[in-house]
């Protein structure tokens, strides 16, 4: 019995996660296709930062209205929507005849990804026990980082096929109709069925995921954070709420202002830069890919038994120096060959084993309840924003200040380290009730 239900919590997380790897594919199968349609398109750097943004974009007012539309009709039912919407624009953005439209397809598709960016953590996070809820949401960052490394890979395999960059887009249709059908397979999660009256449904999940006991345990804690009456907005404005969406909101800014999206998105560029030929350059691409799974799935392993807040100082500290260290390069003019390669690698590391994995964790915990989907959408919008910034101008700033470029990525990781030593709660073996219950203590 117990086998059962371990069996079916990894069978609800990992269609949940299969969110997380549309998200990465999306994410990273332009970087590939860039050095192609830009050539085709004959655009200028602020142009290719532009389509290449388009998507970020899109998931800024994704990430903004699926809050509200989650806690409005539930999480299921949108990830199902979800799921069209990536096929749609995959074979859109294949087929697009002018750098307007392959803009305009990728901005729609970026809706999907600022939507799934909301409800796959969530959905994961409201499923899983305390106890092994930072594992089975580092799931989700290791889908992504699957995501990434496929589309790095579909990239190189199709990097001499006629009208190669299409149909590194139009491969995004699989996977997206596959998540279609597997969202089949599983329920609402227990919370939302609480929110909306179905108890009793509620009641048979967490039976099926946890057993009898601990059901009815997380029934009464889920009982007692709805208890209150006031939601919405106003709910947004309480003490000890307020404290929670501040610490997301810094905590979005940091992750993305701190160099991962310009280091994912423009290594084929960076490492151009360096030395290397466009063959080399988008091999190295997708070994970098590869560094990324495996040390995520280091997060996997260690964030419930080590905690989030001293993986979050770790990972920060790493890469404050490799960005330092980046950054002297570029300055002494020695930005060349294997060293740029290693220390991308040596961010990466740090990156995807201990700050990718905790953020989209810590973002699917903080908040209470009532108004989860509302209160996420707040730092994951932020996020979506500042990686939309630093994507939209990181290809000019490279090429005309690329010290000075690597020099504000290193003073934000450096930022990201001092935050989290002062604000970032522990919320490792705590239940969401719990954490609830903490961020109000904060404010008495």
């Amino acid at each position: 019995m117990e086998q059962n239900r371990k069996g079916y919590l990894y069978l609800l997380a990992g269609v949940a996660a299969l969110g997380g790897f549309l998200f990465g594919f999306d994410i990273a199968i332009i970087t590939g296709a860039m050095p192609f349609f830009e050539k085709h398109f004959s655009l200028t750097s602020l142009e290719l930062g532009a389509v290449n943004s388009s998507l970020l974009f899109g998931c800024i007012v994704g990430s903004a209205v699926s809050g509200w539309v989650t806690d409005r009709y539930g999480r299921k039912k949108i990830m199902l929507l979800v799921s069209l919407l990536f096929a749609a624009t995959s074979v859109a953005c294949g087929l697009a005849p002018t750098a307007l439209i392959l803009a305009a397809s990728r901005f729609v598709g970026g809706l999907a990804v600022g939507a799934i960016s909301v409800l796959s953590p969530m959905y994961i996070a409201e499923i899983a026990p305390a106890s092994v809820r930072g594992r089975f949401t580092s799931l989700y960052q290791l889908s992504i980082t699957i995501g990434i490394v496929l589309s790095y890979f579909i990239n190189y395999l199709l990097r001499d096929a006629a009208h190669n960059w299409r149909w590194m887009f139009v491969t995004g249709v699989i996977p997206s109709l596959l998540f279609l059908a597997l969202l089949f397979l599983v329920p609402e999660t227990p919370r939302f069925l609480f929110k909306i009256g179905r108890e009793n449904e509620a009641f048979q999940v967490l039976r099926k995921i946890g057993g009898e006991k601990l059901a009815r345990l997380e029934m009464e804690e889920i009982r007692g954070s709805f208890a209150e009456t006031l939601q919405g907005w106003a709910e947004l404005n309480r003490p000890g709420i307020r404290r929670a969406l501040l610490t997301g909101f810094v905590l979005a800014v940091l992750v993305q202002v701190s160099g991962i999206n310009a280091i994912i998105d423009y290594a084929p560029r960076i490492l151009q830069t360096a030395g290397w030929e466009m063959d080399a350059a988008l091999f190295s691409t997708f070994g970098l890919g590869i560094v990324n799974v495996l040390f995520t799935l280091v997060s996997v392993y260690t964030v419930d038994r080590s905690g989030r807040k001293p993986l979050y100082l770790i990972g920060s500290i790493g890469m404050t120096i490799a960005l330092a260290l980046l950054t002297g390069l570029s300055g002494a003019n020695a930005f060349t060959g294997v060293f740029v390669l290693g220390l991308c690698i040596g961010f990466l590391m740090f990156f995807s084993s201990c700050i990718g994995p905790v953020f989209w964790t810590l973002m699917s915990e903080l908040f209470p309840n009532r108004v989860r989907g509302l209160a996420m959408s707040i730092p994951v919008f932020t996020q979506w924003f500042f990686n939309a910034i630093v994507v939209l101008l990181f290809p000019w700033m490279f090429h005309n200040a690329p010290t000075l470029s690597w020099g504000l990525l290193t003073l934000m990781a450096l930022a990201q380290v001092l935050f989290t030593w002062i604000y970032v709660p522990e919320t490792k073996g705590k239940s969401l009730e719990q954490i609830e219950h903490f961020w109000h203590q904060q404010d008495r």
